[in-house]
């Protein structure tokens, strides 16, 4: 055990090295906002780059594609010539050989079948939201840089909400801890896809803001846009108004938002020709079937229970969500055990974005990271107000104990 602080070291080299960590540390302790703020922008704008110049060429652009002109092109092979033909157009000629030949299987039989091809689009018709912005942006660019746009912009809003939070709390010297676990979380390969996760997450991400802030109409009409753009959304949604009235939290807009999804969640699954929650589940998580036209699999527990577990070990090994969720809860307890405790409102939403990717993961055992996106981040800015104050205890603490050292030395 030390009983009096090392020596100064001797070493040029060393002196200089400590100088500089010092500056350096004096320097951020100063300006740690500004710079934290700054960092966490570089990388939005790195990340909205590479959404652009980077994209990730994935299969479910071609339905994507098509369900956004179905108006146009009312017959199946006409429709499903439009998608390939765009999307060739739109990618690498590598790319295009890997969406559509992968030597005789599902992508090759989809290439050559326009009729099986058209069956599968009500899996993919529910996402509303971001078929009708795609549909919009085509007379300006073409579909494919459509997709990219949403992509970009859908990356912006995210940061832009993400740093709004932040300063609301006077938490923006923690955004490079922020950015971290957005890297965690695979960020970067939600903003190259060209999918309608990312813009969900925004939005979802806007309408938890609205909700900790008080903003009632905001929250209502940004969980109902989410729940446009990922139907899925009616989990969470659901628990968290359960939790609200169970808890008797006033949150009418929370509430509003889940009514207008709970009621648009049927309509839009009638009109979109949804297959239903089991062939759904039975394509994506047990077998993936060509021809989902009146595809309606016998209920079997012991093909869900092994699709649950092939999905658990994939979740564990080979994707993130579950270690950011749990790093998120852990982070929750730590803090909680320290007496820095959220407060009713926010304990409220951190309990249902838990409880939310549970439920979603039972009800659609899938282990893709996209599909949890949205519940990622939200509990880690909830914890920034309690981490901050926790910071500033330990400054204040470090300050006393200062202090009653100099008063020690005079006596």
């Amino acid at each position: 055990m030390l009983t009096r602080p090392p020596a100064a070291p001797a070493n040029p080299l060393d002196r200089l090295t400590g100088a500089g960590l010092a500056w350096s540390e004096g320097v951020y302790a100063r300006w740690a906002a500004p710079i934290a703020a700054t960092a966490f922008s570089l990388y939005v704008l790195l990340t909205a780059f590479t959404a652009w110049f980077m994209p990730d060429a994935n299969w479910d652009m071609l339905p994507y594609l098509a369900i956004a002109e179905e108006g146009a092109y009312p017959d199946p092979q006409a429709l499903h010539d439009y998608a390939y033909s765009t999307v060739k157009a739109g990618v690498t000629a590598g790319d295009y050989k890997t969406l559509t030949d992968d030597g005789g299987g599902f992508r090759s039989h989809m290439t050559e079948n326009a009729a099986d091809f058209h069956s599968l689009l009500g899996m993919y018709r529910i996402k509303f939201l971001y078929a009708e912005i795609l549909s919009s942006l085509s007379p300006v660019v073409s579909p494919v840089e459509a997709m990219r746009l949403v992509q970009v912009f859908s990356v912006l809003l995210f940061g832009a909400i993400t740093l709004t939070w932040l300063r609301a709390e006077g938490a923006l010297a923690l955004a490079p801890v922020v950015g971290a676990v957005l890297i965690m979380a695979d960020f970067g390969d939600a903003a190259r896809a060209s999918t309608p996760d990312l813009l969900c997450s925004a939005l979802f991400l806007g309408g938890l803001f609205a909700y900790v802030r008080g903003r009632e109409a905001a929250t209502a009409i940004l969980l109902f846009l989410a729940f446009m753009a990922r139907p899925d959304n009616i989990v969470f949604l659901a628990i968290f108004a359960a939790l609200l009235v169970a808890f008797r939290q006033k949150a009418w807009g929370a509430l509003a938002g889940f009514a207008g999804s709970f009621v648009a969640y049927f309509a839009i699954s009638h009109w979109a020709q949804h297959p239903g929650w089991w062939p759904h589940l039975w394509f994506s998580s047990i077998e993936q079937h060509y021809n989902m036209e009146g595809f309606e699999p016998p209920f079997s527990a012991a093909a869900y229970l092994k699709a649950f577990v092939a999905s658990v070990v994939r979740a564990i090994n080979v994707n993130s969500w579950v270690g950011v969720s749990v790093l998120a809860l852990a982070g929750w307890f730590g803090l909680d055990r320290a007496g820095f405790r959220l407060d009713r409102r926010a304990g409220i939403l951190l309990a249902a974005l838990v409880l939310g990717v549970l439920a979603k993961f039972t009800v659609f055992p899938i282990h893709d990271t996209r599909i949890y996106f949205p519940n990622l981040l939200p509990p880690f800015l909830l914890l920034a107000a309690p981490l901050m104050a926790l910071w500033a205890s330990a400054s204040q603490g470090r300050h006393r104990a200062a202090l009653q050292v100099v008063v020690g030395d005079k006596s």
